[in-house]
């Protein structure tokens, strides 16, 4: 059979999981089912106090309305498979441009910044077709000077890795690793000490350009953009340039008085300046931090774009993203993120998944929008959607034309004044630019609300994920980096699940009801905080207080409680060991997912409430790549890093005093006062909460580290705790 008939990918159901999966919500939705009867005949026949009865139902109603969202992404998962080696020559290959953010030389550091970028210029891919930018939000010479340095090392790296097949192709891990490439000679070895003496050199040299530079990022700056040459960097022979992708660096102008609109915002510059520059018809999306681990994935993913059958409202295909510096089955803060990857793994059954931050291969035509202007559009509607600049408009139409000539080297004067304008932080004013065209602003996830948009408007995207990662990157390693990021995260969704582009109404509307339920619970996530705070604090005052709010043991409906407890954990232990991980994995993603509740859910909701009636403003802080050597010993030790923003770790300490309160003081009492029957399942709670979140008890009271609770805060919590508790025993009197 002729390659060109043999089909680029393939996908197979994942039948045992699909089974699984659906066996359990049927299952686990008719207990539920007998949970509401109960609560909605008892509450009315109660003699006890209304309002903790009406708390746990609220809280009941909430889980259950969250868990229903999540069955859409689990009743149909798929797996995909590619064949890149059936794809046509090199000189049929589209071109693509590789979009590489970084804001903060202070907080990514630029050795680690660089390492991606070039383990992005070293991919196996037509280096004539390849096109690499590099935006610097912060407008540092660091970054710039950096950049430059880089370039003249890949001019060596590059040819050894082609020569040698290297598959570690960026150079921090190759040389990390000791990896003997794909040679054993004596011309190898050779080459290879040479190439890790010019790796120690650039090294060097970026601690030399961190020295003598002002390590800050900028918010006040004109627009830079530069083509990396060997005019600039470092003079390096040229006679191998024709191995070298174009290296540019773009600085987008940024102003204190003007909006920014944090990482869309450079996506959108980038994307309007290698408009005017390379125009491929594919980009790549990465993160600082997310090196290129397979030097093929732009091969891997054209298996999907080049594919006619799919080709057509293909949008993006999407890597996971995985993390080199998690330990495996020792993850201690979820790092690893491993239920959103097992939720793609069910939207690649429906129409795809969303878009999340960095790993992804987009077409340039989906980003642009064009679909939604009219044929016979006049020329200024189109400027409303894409700005004045008629020679940014004129390229629009040339994404596919295999021989349009690149303007790449900004020799022409008329070129570089037209992309210095493209780059302006008044480039978007009164455009469609982050409403309909580019990555989109309404929300600080770019990412997810990007995607939304693109799958309301009629686009599919895909989920690869190749048994070799095609992408690593860096996961925080700390308890507060993990809690800040998450409400930022959160804050987003939230922002969206808040507004008109509410997916329950607005997704709904413009996609399959399956899809738009997921889309669902990433928005309304954050709302795990109310039914956590509520069986955090209620059952346990309930208990001090001598109320029972659960059936008697002798009781049915006792089972049913005990069924949904014991069927939610085994769904999820279930889910953790089929992703091959252990029940270590499943007690830290519980341990780490009521921490989150507690305080980033909780804190991203109120702060999109507070943003949404104008008393507060979204913001965006980059999650520092800095390793602090005491956090990553810490981490190896599997002990956690206590030392987060203390009113986190004043709600976290105070809420588990509270348990342990409510579980020593009334557990006695019950067993005197003969109440088990009716108070068993009340204290197996605060039990459970005790015991699942030991690590605390240990960070306040057994640990001297320099990752403890701080004293102050077990001080204030134990005296908050104390009060709490104090007056619900005061109402039991």
């Amino acid at each position: 059979m002729e390659k060109s008939s043999l089909p680029l990918n393939e996908w197979q159901s994942m039948k045992t999981q699909r089974a699984i999966n659906r066996l359990h919500s049927f299952i686990h939705g008719a207990a539920l089912s007998a949970l509401f009867y109960y609560r909605s005949t008892s509450i009315a026949k109660t003699s006890s106090p209304i309002l903790p009865h009406l708390l746990i139902f609220t809280a009941e109603l909430t889980l259950s309305c969250i868990w229903l969202l999540s069955q859409a992404s689990l009743w149909n998962p798929v797996a995909r498979t590619v064949y890149p080696e059936r794809l046509p020559g090199d000189d049929h290959l589209p071109c693509v441009d590789v979009f590489v953010c970084t804001a903060d030389p202070a907080k990514e550091p630029s050795l680690e910044v660089m390492n991606t970028v070039i383990s992005a210029m070293a991919l196996d891919y037509p280096p004539n077709k390849l096109h690499l930018y590099v935006s610097d939000d912060g407008g540092s010479l660091v970054t710039l000077r950096a950049l430059r340095r880089a370039r003249g090392f890949a001019k060596v790296w590059i040819p050894f890795c082609r020569k040698y097949r290297v598959k570690d192709r960026c150079p921090g891990v190759y040389f990390l690793r000791e990896v003997v490439g794909g040679g054993s000679d004596d011309h190898f070895f050779v080459e290879k000490k040479a190439i890790e003496k010019a790796y120690e050199d650039f090294k060097n040299s970026l601690c030399k350009i961190i020295a003598e530079e002002d390590v800050k990022a900028s918010r006040d700056h004109s627009p830079i953009i530069e083509v990396i040459s060997d005019a600039n960097s470092n003079g390096t022979d040229s006679s191998n340039d024709d191995e070298m992708p174009l290296v540019v660096y773009v600085a987008r102008e940024k102003r204190p008085s003007r909006p920014h609109n944090f990482k869309a915002g450079a996506l959108n510059v980038l994307l309007r300046v290698s408009g005017m520059m390379s125009n491929s018809p594919y980009i790549l999306s990465l993160d600082c931090d997310m090196y290129c681990n397979d030097p093929t994935s732009a091969r891997q993913a054209m298996c999907f774009h080049l594919d006619p059958k799919l080709s057509r409202n293909l949008a993006f295909v999407q890597f996971p993203q995985i993390f080199h510096n998690i330990r495996r089955n020792h993850d201690i803060y979820d790092g690893a993120l491993r239920f959103i990857w097992t939720k793609w793994d069910g939207l690649n059954g429906l129409i795809g998944p969303g878009l999340t931050g960095t790993a992804f291969y987009i077409k340039r035509e989906a980003l642009y929008g064009i679909r939604k202007l009219q044929p016979n559009a006049n020329p200024n509607q189109v400027k409303e959607y894409y700005g004045s600049s008629n020679d940014f408009i004129k390229s629009i139409s040339k994404i596919y034309r295999p021989n349009y000539p690149t303007n790449a080297l900004l020799t022409d004067e008329a070129l570089k004044k037209e992309v210095q304008l493209l780059a302006s932080c008044s480039y978007d004013n009164g455009t469609k630019w982050g409403q309909e065209v580019g990555y989109r602003y309404f929300a600080v996830v770019e990412d997810y609300f990007t995607g939304f948009n693109l799958h309301c408007e009629g686009w599919n995207s895909v989920y690869l994920n190749p048994s070799r990662p095609c992408f690593l990157g860096s996961s925080p390693m700390s308890l507060g980096d993990t809690l800040v990021q998450n409400t930022r995260w959160f804050l987003g969704l939230s922002q969206v699940a808040l507004s008109k582009y509410s997916p329950l109404v607005y997704g709904a509307l413009r996609m399959s009801v399956l899809q738009s339920m997921v889309y669902a619970e990433l928005a309304y996530y954050a709302i795990y905080f109310l039914p956590v705070y509520i069986l955090a604090l209620v059952p346990q005052l309930c208990l001090l207080a001598g109320v029972p709010l659960y059936p008697e043991v002798s009781s049915p409906f006792f089972v049913v409680f005990v069924f949904i407890f014991v069927s939610s954990q085994l769904k999820h232990a279930q889910e953790v060991t089929a992703s091959g991980d252990s029940l270590t994995t499943w007690a830290n993603e519980q341990r780490v997912w009521v921490m989150k509740s507690l305080t980033s859910y909780f804190f991203a909701s109120v702060n999109a409430i507070l943003e949404k009636i104008g008393l507060t403003k979204a913001t965006f802080v980059p999650t520092s790549k800095v390793m602090d050597d005491q956090v990553a010993k810490l981490y190896q030790m599997g002990k956690y890093d206590f030392q987060a923003p203390p009113l986190f770790m004043v709600i976290l300490c105070t809420l588990y005093m509270v348990n342990l309160a409510s579980f020593v003081v009334r557990f006695g009492r019950v067993l005197q006062n003969g109440r088990m029957n009716e108070m068993v399942m009340q204290a197996f709670l605060p039990l459970f909460g005790v015991v699942m979140h030991y690590p605390l008890m240990e960070g306040m009271v057994l640990r001297k580290d320099g990752g403890r609770v701080s004293p102050s805060v077990s001080i204030l919590s134990i005296v908050i705790s104390s009060i709490v508790s104090a007056f619900a025993a005061l109402i039991a009197r």
